[in-house]
């Protein structure tokens, strides 16, 4: 797991360009503490910041061979976890390996099959190979988009990286967010290929990207279609536990300590017990963590979202199990610290919108960080196996919109409420949103004979797989590449995808519950606790410490009139939630003023440009 970046330039010889290499490299120290390498030659340019993972002395990058046509470099980050099988095949062929690393692999295994190394390889990876053969440059990105992936087309060429910092270090990028980027901060919908910043494009998921002198081309080489599913409910749920035995087994591979992360429920329950079977089958023990605040057990209170506080799920797991468990206990003040948030906005390079959710995620991985380098992740399960309210909620199914958004506007209120009145109106998001939702739907295939209730499932689940898990994807690989943790998601193994994703809605449901076939797979190794356990979504403080510092902070920023995120943001709002005499502390009330606080640090650390009309 790694940073990479880069830049092209047809018209000069980028080997005078080493400083503003070395800038760009540099800004994503964070993701690859362990080691730095750059390399250029004629036109093109490769930085790399390394977090050591396979082959700890032989991996470094960026890495490259000569051929008589030509150099080939690679910069590459994320995890092949079938390199081992691609590496005896390619070595059947003629290939000569010096390093035990899936670097290597990826390298020859693209001088082997070209760009169609990617159809290839199952893992997570954002990777650029340039052929001096042929001078062009080959972005590939995974099938699920789980490594980030951003460019930037230039008059001459173009600049990449795993992040938007990276390409913004150029001076030839222009830091200028118009509405359209403005629109997809304040709608929870991820729109394939948008970067917000303007100029820049996401390599979308299951996509090359090839840049030549003849201009920028797109290909897609995956993406999630229609099939018959023939399974009988037996056959699928042991098709399933099948896959995730072996696709956990994959994904435990490593030279260096690794871990899992605990939350209670029933994804990340499934993946910690099979973790800790299949390890102790080898004598070891798997290392467990949870996220949980100062008190909560205790003065927990229920609401419509949450019914039950995590840890005591937690604990039946590490228990049964027999994991080695740490429970990461955060507080109020933590969790409202200045400086996490900007680290957080830091590591995100926008104003996300989460709050506390993100601010704990990023101090859960820095104390885990301490102990572990390697974590595997339930993320994604709720998107595969069908587990979200929406799924289930009559007026979400029925809704010509995403579903996920009329339960959100339910919960969480309308993010757009803290802004002024003529910014939203030029933002116009109910249109932005209109357009998106047909352009998404207009894609996904339906079967011959597929019912209209099927197929809005089908539809439904299509959307989270594609629009929505890619926003959560994006959000935990910065939080935890921020502080050097590489967290693997086995849950979006593409096997599994595709298999499940065309499951019907009947057998995903079996049991008139959410993730049935799941719950049914992993049902010998979870406690009886957590296979009866109702879904419950990422834990929030209910501390109203944490809201009352919220408040505190609002009028700091109140106290700075001039400050430009009045220019967004409505100030009598934010005056009345910051000078209530209850704190604000419903996540409703309370994300009006996250929400003006990230963007004001945000324009503080970015000063970016605004086009509003």
């Amino acid at each position: 797991m790694c940073g990479i970046t880069g830049w092209v330039s047809f018209d000069r010889d980028l080997t005078t360009e080493a400083t503003t290499l070395h800038a760009m490299t540099e800004t994503m120290a964070c993701r690859g503490p362990d080691d730095r390498g750059v390399w250029a030659e004629g036109p093109a340019a490769l930085g790399h910041r390394r977090l050591a993972i396979i082959d700890l002395p032989g991996g470094r990058q960026p890495m490259s061979l000569t051929t008589p046509e030509g150099a080939v470099a690679l910069v590459y980050s994320g995890e092949a976890y079938n390199f081992t099988e691609l590496r005896r095949e390619l070595e059947g062929r003629g290939h000569r390996f010096t390093t035990d690393s899936d670097t290597e692999v990826v390298l020859h295994g693209y001088l082997e099959w070209g760009d169609a190394v990617a159809r290839r390889l199952n893992g997570m990876y954002a990777f650029a190979v340039w052929d001096g053969r042929h001078d062009k440059l080959v972005m590939i990105r995974d099938r699920m988009g789980i490594k980030p992936f951003y460019y930037y087309p230039t008059p001459d060429g173009v600049l990449f990286g795993s992040e938007p910092k990276a390409i913004l270090a150029n001076p030839l990028a222009r830091a200028r967010v118009s509405l359209d980027g403005l629109r997809e901060l304040f709608v929870m919908v991820k729109t394939p290929g948008h970067a917000i910043w303007d100029g820049m494009r996401e390599v979308e998921p299951g996509t090359v990207v090839t840049v030549d002198r003849s201009g920028l081309a797109t290909r897609a080489y995956w993406r999630l279609e229609t099939r018959a599913h023939t399974d009988d409910r037996d056959t699928t749920i042991a098709t399933v536990r099948s896959l995730l035995d072996d696709i956990v087994r994959r994904q435990l591979v490593a030279d260096v300590p690794r871990c899992t992360l605990l939350s209670g429920g029933l994804d990340s329950s499934a993946m910690t017990a099979l973790a800790a079977r299949q390890l102790g089958e080898h004598g070891e023990k798997v290392r467990s963590f949870a996220v949980d605040f100062a008190g909560q057990t205790d003065n927990f209170v229920a609401d419509e979202l949450r019914g039950t506080p995590d840890t005591p799920f937690v604990h039946d797991v590490a228990r049964l199990a027999d994991t080695d468990h740490q429970d990461i206990v955060l507080d109020a003040q933590a969790l409202a610290d200045p400086a996490v948030r900007e680290q957080v906005i830091r590591a995100r390079d926008l104003p996300a919108g989460f709050g506390d959710m993100d601010a704990s995620l990023l101090l859960l991985f820095r104390a885990i960080r301490a102990k572990s380098t390697v974590a595997l992740s339930g993320e994604s399960a709720d998107e595969v196996f069908g587990g979200y309210l929406q799924f289930f909620d009559e007026e979400a199914r029925r809704a010509d919109t995403f579903p996920w958004l009329v339960r959100f506007g339910r919960h969480f209120g309308d993010d757009t409420e803290v802004l002024r009145a003529d910014v939203t109106k030029s933002l116009d998001l109910e249109r932005y949103v209109a357009d998106g939702y047909r352009t998404a739907v207009r894609g996904i295939d339906r079967l011959d004979g597929e019912s209209d209730f099927e197929y809005r499932m089908r539809q439904i689940s299509h959307l989270h797989l594609t629009r929505f898990v890619r926003a959560l994807l994006d959000r935990k690989d910065r939080m935890s590449m921020a502080v050097g943790l590489e967290v693997r998601v086995p849950f979006c193994d593409h096997r599994l995808v595709e298999y499940v994703y065309n499951a019907p809605w009947a057998l995903k449901s079996f049991d008139g519950r959410e993730k049935s076939l799941l719950r049914e797979a992993a049902a010998d190794v979870l406690p009886r606790s957590v296979y009866e356990r109702v879904k419950s979504p990422y834990p929030s403080t209910q501390d109203p410490r944490y809201a009352r510092a919220l408040q505190d902070q609002a009028k700091d920023l109140l106290a700075r009139p001039s400050h430009r995120v009045f220019d967004l943001v409505d100030r009598d709002r934010v005056r009345a939630a910051a000078e209530r005499d209850a704190p604000v502390s419903t996540q409703v009330a309370r994300r009006g003023l996250e929400r003006t606080l990230d963007l004001a640090r945000w324009l503080d650390l970015y000063a970016p440009e605004l086009t509003l009309s």
